[in-house]
C-alpha cells in the first residue's frame, strides 16, 4: 500500500453559519453567534471546524471562505477547512488569491477541501458553467491554484483557463499551499484524489464503501507511480445523539429531509451515526477501521440544539474512543 495513514483519529465539527430547518422569522447570523461556536468547539478539544459551499441550496447558507476568515479571528488553535468548496463554479485564479490569503489569516491552519458538486444543477447554470464540464474544470482548477501558489512567475495554457506569466504574492503560509482534499464517490473523483490531491474526504457512504474507495485510491496512485506518504483521509458524518435510536432518527431525518428537499429516511438510516452515545461511537470505530483519520461531525436536528450535541459528543462519545483519538 502506498498510503501512509496517521495512527489517531482527529475530530471536527461541521458547520459554521447554516440553517438546517425553516426559521420562524428572518435569519440574521450574528458575530457573537459565530464567536460562541468557535470558542465552544475549541474549548471542548475538537481539532477542526468546517463549512460547506453552495451558490444556491435548499436552505440558507453563507459563503465558506468569508465565514472562515471571520471565524479564524476567534481561535489560535483550530484547523479550518472547506468541506467541500465547489471549485468548478469559480475561476481558479481569484480563488488561489483568496485561499492564499485565508492561509495567512488562519496562520497556516487551513485545509482546502474541493469537490465537483452537481446535485443542484441550477447553481451551475446561474454561474455560467456547463454542468457536464465540472469534473474537468476542477482538475484544471487544481493545477492552476498550485501553480499560482509557488510564489514565482507562472503561465498557463489549458482547456478552460489561459494566462501569460503572472506573479501572485504573497504565496500561502504553508509551503506549496494548503493541503487539497477532494470529495466524491466516482472513480473519476478517486483518481483525482490519487493523482492531484493530498487527501480524500467522503460523504454519504458506509465504512465498507470508504474502505473500497481507499483501496482504489491506493491502486490508482500505485499505477501512476505516486507515493502518498502524507495522504489524509476524512469523512463528513451526519450524527445525532439522543436517549434512543428512534428519537435520534426522527430528529435527524426531519433536518436532512428539509436540507435536501426530499424524503431522506433511507439515507439517514444507512449513513448517519444516530442513537445513544455508544451507538455513535461504534459507527466512528467502523470508519476508523476503514481508514478514516479525520471525522467531521455534522450534528443534525433542531438548529437550537446544535450546541448541546457538540457538548454531548465531547463528553459522552469521545471518552468511549479514548484509545483512538
Amino acid at each position: 500500500m502506498t498510503l501512509s495513514l496517521a495512527p489517531k483519529l482527529k475530530t471536527g465539527v461541521m458547520t459554521l453559519h447554516r440553517r438546517s430547518e425553516p426559521a420562524t422569522g428572518p435569519w440574521e447570523p450574528r458575530i457573537d453567534e459565530l464567536r460562541h461556536l468557535v470558542e465552544l468547539v475549541d474549548g471542548l478539544g475538537y481539532d477542526s471546524l468546517w463549512t460547506g459551499d453552495h451558490i444556491a441550496f435548499a436552505i440558507p447558507i453563507l459563503d465558506p471562505l468569508l465565514q472562515i476568515a471571520q471565524a479564524a479571528a476567534f481561535s489560535r488553535r483550530l484547523t479550518f477547512g472547506t468541506c467541500v468548496y465547489l471549485l468548478a463554479l469559480r475561476h481558479p485564479t481569484p480563488v488561489a488569491k483568496q485561499v492564499a490569503t485565508l492561509d495567512h489569516l488562519t496562520e497556516g491552519r487551513f485545509v482546502f477541501g474541493v469537490g465537483v458538486g452537481g446535485e443542484f444543477p441550477g447553481e451551475f447554470a446561474a454561474s455560467g458553467i456547463p454542468h457536464k464540464e465540472r469534473g474537468a474544470r476542477v482538475n484544471e482548477g487544481i493545477e492552476v491554484v498550485r501553480k499560482l501558489w509557488r510564489g514565482d512567475k507562472v503561465a498557463h495554457e489549458g482547456r478552460f483557463f489561459q494566462f501569460p506569466e503572472t506573479l501572485m504574492l504573497p504565496p500561502p503560509r504553508q509551503a506549496g499551499g494548503p493541503p487539497i482534499w477532494v470529495g466524491g464517490r466516482t472513480d473519476a473523483a478517486l483518481k483525482r484524489a490519487a493523482l492531484l490531491c493530498d487527501g480524500y474526504v467522503s460523504y454519504v457512504i458506509t465504512p465498507e464503501m470508504f474502505a473500497e474507495a481507499i483501496a482504489k485510491i491506493d491502486t490508482f496512485a500505485g499505477e501512476a507511480g505516486r507515493t502518498l506518504d502524507r495522504f489524509d483521509t476524512a469523512h463528513l458524518l451526519f450524527a445525532r445523539i439522543d436517549d434512543s435510536y428512534d428519537a435520534a432518527f426522527d430528529a435527524a431525518n426531519r433536518t436532512l429531509s428539509t436540507r435536501y428537499a426530499m424524503d431522506f429516511s433511507k439515507p439517514t438510516r444507512r449513513y448517519a451515526a444516530i442513537g445513544r452515545p455508544e451507538d455513535v461511537a461504534e459507527k466512528l470505530r467502523a470508519f476508523y477501521a476503514a481508514g478514516v483519520r479525520h471525522i467531521i461531525m455534522d450534528f443534525v436536528g433542531p438548529y437550537e440544539e446544535r450546541d448541546r450535541q457538540i457538548e454531548r459528543f465531547a463528553h459522552e462519545v469521545k471518552p468511549l474512543l479514548a484509545d483512538i483519538v
